[in-house]
Parts: C-alpha cells; structure tokens; sequence
C-alpha cells in the first residue's frame, strides 16, 4: 500500500507552474524533490487541486518531469531556445476546444491522453503568467531555491515567504546591528 503521508513543503499555493519548480527545494542544506516517487506525485495532484482530474502514474511523473526542467529552465533564462522548445513539445499533447455553451463562451481541454494533463495544465500555466513576466521571482535567499508569483499590491515582495526565508533575513539583519554596536 503507497504511504499517502505528505512530505512538508516550504512553499505552497502559487500558481500550478511555479508550484510544480517548487517541488524541488533545500531544507537545512539538504535538497529534497517531492517528484521523486508516485506517492510524491499523489501528493502534488492533491495540493495542486489536480488529483479529482488525474492519476498519479509513471507516465504522468515522466511528462510532469519533463514540464518541470522546461520550466525551471524558462525561470532562469526566459529566452533559452531549448527549454522554449520543451515547453512547447509538453504543449502540443493538449488543446483548448472553445465553444458556446447555454450563450456563454466555454472551453474544453482535450490532452493526446490523460498522462499528459498535469504537464500541460503546468505549461500552459505558465504561458498566462508571462502576461505580468515581471512578477515571477526567485527567492531573494540565496541559499534558496524556490519562486513565487508576487501578487503584492506594488510588486515588491522579495522572499519565497516572510516565515521562512523572509524571517531568516530579518534574523540575519538584527544579529548584524547588534554585532556591529558592541564593537562600536
């Protein structure tokens, strides 16, 4: 029987896209990738709001895979023409069908095969987020690995969160002032 326990992620709740690059992440130094089993992709669906829509499989976690190095790669170098090449071959396993529907405008997903939905779901994610390219960050830690789309009124948050990395900062800042004063 799988172990359906989650493993505890830093970060959670951003967009499907940047949810996905965060499924790799550096607790204590030590690096962790959630993808690293089917009971870890069981657990992405679920806290993607995925799972009702998808089965955790192996062909799922390969194209997932897939998806998330494109990904990482566009985050670091928006233009590199090989991850532009790999998101848009994740892309062309789905399409968008439009169609009117009791007089609204609707649309439909249609995948080469239900395998390919979470992948695609994360690419195309990320192509509605370009519209605002300059609100997908990194974390300002460096010793930090994860990104955030700043949702903030004005557009400067700068930490993955203000409980973890942002607080270690603020920790950082204060042990510094309280140094420099006894040596002053």
């Amino acid at each position: 029987m799988p172990d359906e326990s989650p493993r505890r992620r830093p970060l959670l709740r951003e967009p499907v896209s940047v949810d996905l690059v965060n499924t790799r992440w550096i607790d204590g130094g030590v690096p962790h990738d959630l993808l690293d089993t089917l009971d870890g992709l069981a657990q992405w669906l679920r806290e993607s709001d995925l799972a009702p829509r998808f089965e955790a499989g192996p062909q799922t976690l390969g194209h997932l895979l897939h998806a998330r190095d494109a990904l990482a790669r566009l985050l670091d170098d928006p233009g590199e023409p090989h991850a532009t090449a790999d998101l848009n071959a994740v892309l062309a396993h789905g399409r968008v069908i439009r169609h009117l529907s009791e007089g609204h405008s609707a649309s439909t997903v249609e995948f080469d095969a239900p395998e390919w939905g979470p992948a695609w779901t994360a690419a195309a994610d990320f192509l509605d987020l370009r519209a605002r390219p300059d609100r997908i960050r990194g974390c300002a830690n460096p010793a930090c690995v994860l990104h955030f789309f700043d949702t903030s009124k004005n557009g400067t948050r700068r930490w993955c969160s203000m409980s973890g990395c942002g607080n270690r900062a603020k920790a950082a800042r204060h042990h510094a002032r309280e140094r420099a004063g006894r040596t002053a």
